[in-house]
C-alpha cells in the first residue's frame, strides 16, 4: 500500500477523503481500486464502495472518519463488480440508499440487493445530491466511458472530480504512487487501458467538453493515481485526441494469419 487513506480537502464543514486498496505485490488477480468519502456536516456520501472481497478493510478505514450509520448515500459510477459487488454488505452496515444509473437497476439484484426502496435510479442526463451546507454532488454523464450507463461525481465545494474509470492507470509492480507528478510517464500507464476500455473518441470529446465547464482542482479516478490541477489540461487534451474502442475495430476483428487453430 502507498497509503490507506488521505484527506484531499478539508474545511470546517466539509471533508473529501480518498481510500485506496490493492492486493499484495505477489497477487495479480485483484484490480487496485480507489474509494472516496465526502463528509458534509455529520453526513457521509460514499463513492464506488468496491468489491465484496475488500469490504472489511474499506469499512474499517472509513469508520475512523465517520460512524457508518451517518452515511446517507452510496453513489456508484457504474455496475462493475470492482465498483459495487460489496453493496449488500454496505446496505447491512449502513442506512444508506444507493444511487446508480437507471440502466443497472435490474442488474444490481445479482449482487444480492433485495430492497428496491433503497435504490434510486440516476436519469441519463444526471442529477445532483444537495448537501446540508447548500453545496452539491453533481452526477455528470459519462456514458460509454466505459459503461453504457456511467457517471462522474463532481463535488462543488472541494471542486474535486471523481471520474470512475476515466483516468485509470495500471502500474507495473513496485511503481504505484498516489499523486501523479510526471505527465509523460503517467500517460504510459493509462494508454493501454483507455484504448481498450473507452468506447470511442466521440464519447471522450463529449466528456471533455462537459468537464471543461467546471473548475476542477483535481481528478480522482477509480483506479490508479490522482491527477492534480496542473496536469488536468494535458490530461483532457490527450483524451480529446485519443483513438480508442470502436475507433480501432480493425485491430480487434479478424483472425491473424499466424493464429493457431484449435
Amino acid at each position: 500500500m502507498v497509503e490507506r487513506s488521505k484527506i484531499l480537502y478539508e474545511d470546517d464543514q466539509h471533508q473529501y477523503i480518498w481510500f485506496g486498496w490493492e492486493a499484495p505485490e505477489e497477487e495479480e488477480s485483484l484490480v487496485q481500486s480507489n474509494q472516496v468519502l465526502v463528509m458534509n456536516g455529520n453526513n457521509g456520501y460514499l463513492f464506488d464502495p468496491g468489491g465484496a472481497f475488500i469490504f472489511s478493510e474499506v469499512a474499517d478505514e472509513i469508520s475512523k472518519y465517520i460512524n457508518l450509520d451517518n452515511i446517507r448515500y452510496i453513489l456508484a459510477t457504474h455496475q462493475d463488480p470492482d465498483v459495487l459487488s460489496s453493496i449488500t454488505l454496505w446496505l447491512k452496515a449502513t442506512r444508506a440508499n444507493l444511487l446508480v444509473s437507471r440502466l443497472w437497476v435490474r442488474f444490481v439484484s445479482h449482487f444480492g440487493f433485495s430492497d428496491p426502496s433503497r435504490l434510486i435510479p440516476i436519469p441519463d442526463r444526471g442529477q445532483q445530491v444537495k448537501l446540508p451546507s447548500g453545496d452539491a454532488i453533481l452526477m455528470l454523464p459519462s456514458h460509454f466511458l466505459h459503461s453504457e450507463g456511467n457517471f462522474s461525481f463532481y463535488d462543488t465545494r472541494s471542486r474535486i472530480l471523481f471520474s470512475g474509470d476515466i483516468g485509470a492507470a495500471v502500474f507495473p509492480k513496485g511503481e504505484r504512487y498516489l499523486m501523479m507528478d510526471n505527465w509523460e510517464k503517467h500517460k504510459g500507464y493509462m494508454e493501454g487501458f483507455h484504448r481498450r476500455y473507452m468506447s470511442n473518441n466521440a464519447a471522450l470529446r463529449q466528456w471533455v467538453h462537459m468537464v471543461r465547464q467546471y473548475p476542477v482542482e483535481m481528478i480522482v479516478p477509480q483506479h490508479g493515481a490522482i491527477i492534480p490541477k496542473e496536469h488536468i489540461p494535458a490530461f483532457l487534451g490527450w483524451l480529446e485526441q485519443l483513438q480508442c474502442g470502436t475507433d480501432l475495430l480493425d485491430q480487434f476483428y479478424g483472425m491473424h494469419s499466424n493464429a493457431q487453430h484449435p
